[in-house]
């Protein structure tokens, strides 16, 4: 209920007058509205029902994604330009609060060791300065820039750690899902056939009311609702219908009329088959390494040699009440314990992975060693772990880690630790003792080894993962504990 109280007093933000007169002066309105007519002009027989407004919207899109805003992976250095890793969160200033941004990441200069801030705003008004940021920055400032051109908008809050917007289409008689990370309009199939997201809840802001809408996001009606845990669906629809007629009480008669008769038109689609035969892209914003570590490339982008265990961690009854999931790997007995679920065991090191790609077992039998490394013809190997917690109500505090590694020549073995959509880098040697990771109210985390380098015919030896004794059963070269609350 926090949450949806917290999306409706946001969009009222943007009927700030003044604010909107102020992106008003921003957007090029003139040149879009020429480029709208260009559209209309040439519009396809599947447009043929679609308004010069309807191509607005789509040329608002195209200019907020090519010309004004900007997404941010990591800063470049503001002291020599050079390129930045992400190491965690620093303290927020007074001026930092005052625009919303409680999160200030700390961006770390590789050249110069200077360390750049990254606030992560929340109010809109400061985005249209900042104009950069990762998807909650795009839809805060796009749902902002529709509002100040007459468009209905909504914004959409994805549990699963996205955001966009909708805006409704008189021409259409219905709302269009608007992605301006992306630039797509209308594929609303997008994250779950396209991205391979696996949906919870999606709910939808606007000024005027709120909506469950994630069945227009998804044909698997019946596994969403599986994974919708975090309470009844009873009280769900109740909730949300209660605080929708709270906001449609204070507008005039004929409003209220308008928007009854768009819910009875919404829930009808909401039932309807939808068309599945189109193939729809994987994610295209952000750094491939950081999409890839969110499984959101899209089948098109698979390589052959990349294998889908698809295994995740979900926290099991006792790992809700002790609020941890802690898990071991042994890499001589070739074993994960969970020690937070009643010391469960998994057998095989692909037993609890996501996926991996030319990763394999190599036993020396000569010098009774074990390790995890990469195929003998391959530059490239990786490997991923993933934690799902969205059907709970809880979320990730910080992460303890250990996991040791062994390089020669040049090899190396890097990590990337994603924690919804923030990516922490580490090399091996720095995972060689325990760390720990701050990542303030994720419900989502990947954890993937890349194993790449070294010299010569015994290149692919050079990087090796959880490098133990065969004779070391109980020894622990990966420990993983992710803290609940």
């Amino acid at each position: 209920m926090t949450r949806m109280e917290d999306g409706l007093r946001r969009v009222k933000r943007y009927e700030n007058q003044a604010l909107q007169q102020k992106v008003r002066d921003i957007i090029p309105v003139n040149q879009l509205e020429v480029n709208a007519k260009q559209r209309y002009d040439t519009r396809s027989r599947a447009q043929s029902t679609w308004q010069m407004k309807d191509f607005l919207l789509l040329s608002l899109l195209n200019w907020f994604k090519t010309s004004f805003f900007k997404w941010v992976d990591t800063l470049p250095c503001e002291r020599c330009h050079g390129s930045t890793q992400n190491t965690g969160y620093l303290t927020p200033t007074p001026d930092d609060l005052r625009w919303g941004a409680r999160r200030v990441e700390s961006h770390l200069c590789s050249s110069c060791n200077h360390v750049n801030r990254f606030p992560r705003y929340t109010d809109a008004e400061k985005l249209l300065t900042s104009r950069c940021g990762r998807c909650g920055e795009w839809a805060d400032c796009f749902t902002l820039c529709c509002r100040s051109l007459d468009f209905e908008a909504r914004y959409v809050m994805d549990w699963t750690d996205h955001v966009w917007t909708e805006v409704y289409s008189n021409s259409q008689s219905r709302w269009l899902h608007c992605d301006a990370c992306e630039n797509v309009c209308d594929k609303p199939l997008l994250y779950e056939s396209g991205w391979g997201k696996k949906l919870t809840y999606v709910i939808a802001v606007s000024k005027d009311e709120i909506q469950d809408v994630t069945w227009r996001y998804s044909t698997k009606h019946n596994e969403i609702l599986a994974r919708r845990t975090l309470c009844r669906e009873s009280w769900l629809r109740r909730a949300v219908h209660q605080l929708w007629k709270r906001e449609i009480s204070r507008l005039s008669q004929e409003r209220q009329q308008e928007l009854w008769q768009r819910l009875i038109c919404e829930l009808t689609e909401f039932i309807k088959k939808k068309d599945t035969a189109e193939a729809l892209p994987g994610r295209t914003t952000g750094s491939v390494a950081w999409r890839e570590a969110r499984g959101e490339l899209g089948a098109s982008a698979s390589q052959q040699s990349q294998v889908q265990n698809n295994f995740v961690f979900i926290p099991t009854e006792a790992e809700r009440e002790c609020e941890m999931i802690h898990i071991v790997y042994n890499c001589a007995t070739d074993k994960y314990v969970r020690l937070s679920s009643g010391n469960q065991e998994y057998e095989g090191w692909q037993t609890c992975v996501f996926t991996n790609q030319d990763i394999f077992r190599k036993e020396e039998y000569d010098w009774k060693m074990v390790y995890l490394t990469r195929h003998e013809e391959s530059a490239y190997g990786e490997i991923v772990w993933k934690f799902d917690i969205t059907g709970t109500d809880l979320r990730i505090s910080k992460v303890e880690f250990k996991a040791e590694s062994a390089v020669f020549e040049t090899g190396a073995v890097n990590w990337r630790i994603c924690a919804g959509e923030m990516c922490f880098m580490h090399t091996g040697s720095s995972l060689q003792n325990m760390i720990t990771i701050d990542v303030h109210g994720c419900q989502t985390l990947t954890v993937t080894a890349v194993l790449q380098g070294g010299q010569g015919q015994n290149a692919w030896q050079h990087a090796q993962l959880f490098r133990q004794s065969l004779e070391n059963t109980g020894g622990t070269p990966l420990d993983l504990k992710l803290f609940l609350n």
